[in-house]
C-alpha cells in the first residue's frame, strides 16, 4: 500500500490564485501599519486557502509485476552449419537455468526462421513483433542467440531495454563461396555473352588456398572445368546453345574444412533469343499470294527477307536485248551453294522446275535441311504437274507426294486431331469462322504429321523432321485469302509466325517436350505430347533423392503436375525419352552469402543502449541487475534492468482534514486575533 497527497481544489485555480494575491496584499498592509494580530489573521487565511486547495490522501493497493526478458533464437539456414545447433541447444539450456534463478522474471522465447522469398535472417523484425505484444515498461532486456548475420538491420526497433548478442560459431571458421557479379537475363543465340564470376574466401582461411577449380554445365550436361584464382573477378565468355531457357550451373569443389558447400554453386537461367530471322523467299511466278507472303514477312522487324520472283524464265524468248532488260539476274550459285547456311528459313512459293535451279542446287537444299535448316513449300497447281518441285532431289525431304490432281472447289480449312494437340495450331481458335479457300493440291502423305485438313479431310498442312532440320508443306496457294479478309479471313499471320518459330526449334512449340517452371518452392511440370497418355515424371533432387510425379491432362496433348521441395539447386526431370532441368531457388541463397559469425552488423543496435556482444564459445555470460542508462555489459557478464513494474488493484482518497476541523481552527485564530486587538 502506498500513500500520496493530492490536491482537488474546490474553486478553479485562477480564483484561488486571485484570493491568495488579495490575502498577500492585506498581509503586507497590516505589516506596514504594524497592526497587532496580523500573524493570527494570516494563519486563519492560510488555513482557509489550504482548505480551498482540497488536499486529500490517496491510498493505492499495488500488485508487483514480473520483469520480461525476450530471447530470440536464430534458426535460419546459416545456423544449421557446423556445430552451431549444438551451441544453440547448450546455450538455451544454460540460459533457461540462469533466468529461472532470477526472481520475478518471465521469459519470452521467439524463433527466427528463414525469411520468405530468400529474405534472409529477419532477426530485428522478429524482435519488433515480440515487443509489440509486451508492455514496454516490463521489458528488462533482450537476448539474441545468432551468428550476427542479419538482413534487416535497417528495420531496427526503438528498444526499451538493452539488447545483447550471444554469437555462435568458432574463431577458426572459414568458408568459400562463388559469386556471380554480372549476368544478363537473356542473350542472343550464337553470340558470346560475358559473365563476371568471383570465388571468395571468408574467415580464418588456411594458408595455400589461392587456386580452385570452376565447373560449368549447361542444362545438366557434361561439365567443363577451369582453374581460377581466389579473390579475383573473372570474366567468362559464354555462348547460349539454343533458344528459350538455358539453365547454367556453376560449381566450385568443396574445400577441406570450409563451413558449407551450399554457397559453392550458383544457378543462372538465361533466355536465348534470336537476333534476326533470315528468310529466303523464292516465288516461281507472280500471283496474288506472292505479295501477301512478302508483306507478312516484311511486317516483322525481326525478319531479314531476301525475295526473288522469277519473272523471266530462261525459255522465254521475245527478242529483247539483254542489256535493255531491267531485271536482276537470279544469283543461284551464291544463294544455294555459297550462302545457303546463312538463312534460317527457305520458302518456295509456287516454285516449279524451269531450268533456273539445277538439280545439284536443290540437292544442296535437301542437305541443308538434313543438317539443321528449314524449308517451307507453299504448293500451287504446278506442284501437281510434271514440272513439280517434287520431281527433284528435294523430294527426299518432303513429307508427301502429289497425286497430280488439283481440286478446284470451295472448302474451309480445319484442324486435324493431331492439329488440335500440336502447339503450332492448337491455339488457332475460331476455326468455324475461318474463311474458305478455293484450291487444294491432293497429296499422298509419306511421313510427318497432318495438322490441317481441307476437302474431304485431305491433308492440307504437313510438318516433318528430317535429320536435324524441319520441313513444312502447305497444299494450297490460297492462304492469301485470309489476309485479304475473304469471308472473314483467318489467322494467316499467326500461322506463319508459329510455323517459322517451330522450324527455328523454339522450345515452347515442340510437340514432344518436357518443361518446368519454378515459383518459390514449387515446380510446375508440363508435358506436351501427340500421344494419348504419358507416364510419371521422375524428379531427381540436388541431393540425389528421387520422386515420381503423376501428371493430369489439362488440355489436348498437354499434361501438367506439381512438385514441391525446400532444397535449393538443380533438379533433373525425366519422362520416357524426354528430359528437362530446372533451377529452384535464387542464383546464390542470401542466407549463405555471409556465413562467418560477426558482431559488426548488429553493433549499432547493440551499442544503442550499451549492450554487449559475446561469443558462446567462451561460455554463457553471467546475468546482472543494472540501473537504466548504466553500462549493460562487461567482461563475462550482461545486464538486465529491473523494471519494478506494478499493477494498481484499488485506490481510495481521504480528506487530509475534516471540514469541521478546518472551520474550527480558522474561527479560533480569528477570535484570538480579535481579542488581542481589543486589549490594545
Amino acid at each position: 500500500m502506498t500513500q500520496t497527497i493530492l490536491f482537488d481544489p474546490l474553486v478553479p485555480w485562477p480564483v484561488l490564485a486571485a484570493l491568495t494575491g488579495i490575502s498577500l496584499v492585506a498581509l503586507g498592509l497590516a505589516l506596514w501599519r504594524r497592526l497587532r494580530g496580523w500573524g493570527l489573521r494570516a494563519g486563519a487565511t492560510l488555513v482557509l486557502l489550504a482548505a480551498l486547495c482540497g488536499p486529500v490522501i490517496q491510498q493505492e493497493d499495488r500488485s508487483p509485476l514480473s520483469d520480461i526478458v525476450i530471447v530470440a533464437e536464430d534458426h535460419t539456414a546459416s545456423q544449421r552449419l557446423s556445430d552451431r545447433p549444438d551451441q544453440m541447444a547448450q546455450a538455451r539450456a544454460e540460459l533457461e537455468d540462469a533466468l529461472a534463478d532470477r526472481p520475478n522474471t518471465e521469459v519470452r522465447w521467439v524463433s527466427v526462421d528463414d525469411g520468405a522469398d530468400d529474405g534472409g535472417t529477419m532477426l530485428l523484425d522478429t524482435i519488433s513483433r515480440a515487443l509489440a505484444d509486451e508492455p514496454r515498461a516490463r521489458v528488462a532486456g533482450i537476448i539474441a542467440l545468432s551468428d550476427g548475420q542479419v538482413h534487416d538491420i535497417e528495420r531496427s526497433p526503438d528498444l526499451p531495454a538493452p539488447l545483447h548478442l550471444l554469437l555462435t560459431g568458432r574463431p577458426d571458421d572459414w568458408d568459400r563461396r562463388l559469386i556471380v557479379r554480372n549476368a544478363p537475363s537473356f542473350g542472343i543465340i550464337g553470340e558470346p555473352i560475358t559473365l563476371t564470376l568471383r570465388v571468395e574466401d571468408q574467415g580464418a582461411v588456411p594458408v595455400g588456398q589461392r587456386l580452385t577449380d570452376l565447373q560449368i554445365s549447361v542444362d545438366g550436361g557434361a561439365a567443363q572445368s577451369f582453374r581460377l584464382p581466389v579473390g579475383v573477378d573473372f570474366d567468362l565468355p559464354l555462348t547460349l546453345p539454343h533458344g528459350g531457357r538455358n539453365v547454367i550451373e556453376f560449381r566450385v569443389p568443396e574445400a577441406e574444412g570450409e563451413l558449407t558447400p551450399r554457397n559453392n554453386a550458383a544457378l543462372l537461367q538465361i533466355n536465348g533469343v534470336r537476333d534476326r530471322l533470315r528468310v529466303l523467299l523464292v516465288s516461281g511466278a507472280p500471283h496474288p499470294g506472292g505479295r501477301t507472303w512478302r508483306n507478312l514477312l516484311k511486317s516483322d522487324s525481326a525478319v531479314d527477307l531476301v525475295h526473288f520472283t522469277i519473272l523471266r524464265p530462261p525459255e522465254k524468248q521475245d527478242g529483247v536485248p539483254v542489256d535493255e532488260l531491267s531485271l536482276i539476274a537470279f544469283p543461284t550459285r551464291e544463294l544455294f551453294l555459297e550462302k545457303i547456311e546463312d538463312f534460317d528459313l527457305i520458302i518456295f512459293d509456287r516454285y516449279k522446275r524451269r531450268g533456273i535451279l539445277p538439280s545439284v542446287y536443290l540437292d544442296n537444299v535437301a542437305n541443308y535441311v538434313r543438317s539443321g535448316g528449314a524449308v517451307l513449300v507453299a504448293a500451287g497447281p504446278d506442284f501437281a504437274s510434271a514440272d513439280s518441285i517434287f520431281r527433284t532431289p528435294l523430294a527426299e525431304v518432303l513429307p508427301a507426294r502429289p497425286s497430280a490432281r488439283v481440286i478446284e472447289e470451295p472448302y474451309r480449312p480445319a484442324l486435324s486431331a493431331i492439329g488440335l494437340q500440336h502447339p503450332v495450331t492448337a491455339e488457332l481458335t475460331g476455326a468455324a469462322d475461318w474463311g474458305r479457300w478455293m484450291r487444294q493440291i491432293e497429296l499422298e502423305p509419306t511421313s510427318g504429321s497432318i495438322l490441317m485438313e481441307g476437302v474431304d479431310q485431305r491433308p492440307l498442312l504437313l510438318l516433318d523432321r528430317v535429320g536435324e532440320g524441319r520441313v513444312a508443306l502447305l497444299a494450297s496457294d490460297h492462304a492469301w485469302l485470309w489476309s485479304r479478309g475473304y469471308e472473314g479471313g483467318g489467322p494467316q499471320l499467326e500461322l506463319l509466325r508459329r510455323l517459322a518459330h517451330w522450324m527455328m526449334k523454339e522450345p515452347e512449340l515442340e510437340e514432344e517436350v518436357l518443361t518446368a517452371d519454378a515459383t518459390g518452392t514449387r515446380i510446375h511440370i508440363r508435358r506436351r505430347t501427340l500421344g494419348e497418355e504419358v507416364g510419371t515424371v521422375t524428379v531427381t533432387a540436388p541431393d540425389g533423392t528421387l520422386a515420381n510425379v503423376t501428371l493430369s491432362e489439362t488440355g489436348p496433348g498437354l499434361w501438367e503436375g506439381q512438385y514441391e521441395s525446400d532444397q535449393i539447386g538443380l533438379y533433373r526431370l525425366e519422362e520416357g525419352s524426354e528430359t528437362a532441368v530446372i533451377g529452384l531457388g535464387p542464383a546464390a541463397p542470401r542466407e549463405f552469402e555471409q556465413t562467418i559469425a560477426t558482431a559488426q552488423v548488429m553493433e549499432p543496435v547493440v551499442r544503442a543502449l550499451r549492450g554487449g556482444a559475446m561469443a558462446l564459445e567462451q561460455g554463457l555470460p553471467v546475468l546482472r541487475n543494472i540501473r537504466q542508462g548504466r553500462p549493460a555489459a562487461g567482461r563475462g557478464w550482461i545486464g538486465l534492468v529491473p523494471r519494478n513494474a506494478y499493477e494498481t488493484t484499488a485506490v481510495t482518497q481521504t480528506a487530509l482534514m475534516p471540514p469541521w476541523l478546518i472551520l474550527l481552527l480558522a474561527i479560533a485564530l480569528l477570535i484570538t486575533a480579535w481579542l488581542r486587538e481589543g486589549r490594545s
